[in-house]
C-alpha cells in the first residue's frame, strides 16, 4: 500500500468509527469499532472491517444493517474528507480475536499435556 492509500485509509477509519458506533449502540448491538480500512489504489472502494464486543446481537445481522446503510455513511464521508470520489464502502467481520482466543486454547492445552 502506498502512502497515499494508508493516509486515506486512516482518514476513513478515522471519520467512519463514530456514526458506525452510533448505528450498533442503537440496534443495542454492543460495543463495536472499526478494527481497519483498506482502500484500493484507485480509492474507490474501501473495504471496512468490523469487530463487535458484547455479542448481545449477531454481528452479520450488524453488517447486513451496515451494508444497508452504505449510502448514509457514504454521504457523511463525502462531507467529512474532501476527496475527488467518494469510495464506496463495502463492510466485512474482523473475525482476529477469535481467532487468537481458538490458537491460545489450543496452545494452552498441548502446554498442559
Amino acid at each position: 500500500m502506498s502512502i497515499r492509500t494508508e493516509k486515506v485509509a486512516s482518514e476513513i477509519k478515522r471519520a467512519i468509527a463514530q456514526p458506525v458506533s452510533d448505528i450498533a449502540n442503537s440496534l443495542e448491538a454492543g460495543l463495536c469499532t472499526v478494527t481497519a480500512v483498506r482502500i484500493s489504489p484507485d480509492l474507490k472502494v474501501a473495504k471496512v472491517y468490523i469487530s463487535l464486543y458484547g455479542k448481545k446481537f449477531p454481528i452479520s445481522d450488524l453488517i447486513d444493517e451496515l451494508n444497508k446503510k452504505q449510502g448514509q455513511l457514504r454521504h457523511l464521508l463525502g462531507t467529512k474528507i474532501r476527496l475527488r470520489f467518494t469510495p464506496e464502502l463495502h463492510f466485512y467481520i474482523d473475525d482476529t480475536l477469535d481467532q487468537m482466543e481458538h490458537i491460545q486454547k489450543i496452545l494452552n492445552r498441548v502446554n498442559d499435556k
